[in-house]
């Protein structure tokens, strides 16, 4: 545990968070592998937790009838992975699968919500570092949407 709390307090995601909501979040992680291929979660499945990565590379995927899968985003070490654990019905909209042997620190989210119920301070905390991730996500789908379809101007 000693571990995973280091690991947790340098992450820029938690930087600056109470040391005593860093042990209750590390009440709810654990270390994860996934082999190359493996899917991490499937869409439509129940979102139970998300992932900081610390090596190895995901692509976020979402299945297209005639043409397969198609890549929306991937993630990376250092970022997280899965925010539908969060906001209700807690199911993934999207597949997430491991190109390369990928390491990550797995939070139960049902855990960690149950945390964030208790002490509303851990709630806030996490709900406005997840809405920053949100918007930037958001954002960057805005992004490739225009390079999709143009500027975006309506004739």
């Amino acid at each position: 545990m000693e571990n995973l709390e280091r690991i947790l307090t340098e992450h820029p995601f938690l930087k600056g968070l109470d040391k005593k909501h860093i042990e209750l979040i590390v009440g709810c992680a654990s270390n994860v592998i996934f082999k190359a291929g493996d899917f991490i979660f499937r869409e439509g499945e129940s979102a139970d937790s998300f992932y900081f990565i610390r090596h190895g590379r995901v692509l976020i995927e979402t299945y297209v009838p005639q043409k397969g899968p198609i890549m929306i985003r991937s993630r990376e070490e250092g970022e997280i992975l899965g925010w539908s654990w969060l906001v209700p019905p807690y199911r993934w909209h999207f597949d997430a699968r491991a190109v390369e042997l990928t390491r990550a620190i797995a939070l139960d989210g049902k855990c960690l919500r149950e945390k964030c119920r208790e002490d509303h301070d851990l709630g806030y905390e996490i709900m406005k570092r997840f809405a920053k991730i949100i918007a930037e996500r958001l954002e960057a789908t805005r992004l490739q949407l225009m390079d999709i379809y143009g500027n975006g101007t309506h004739k």
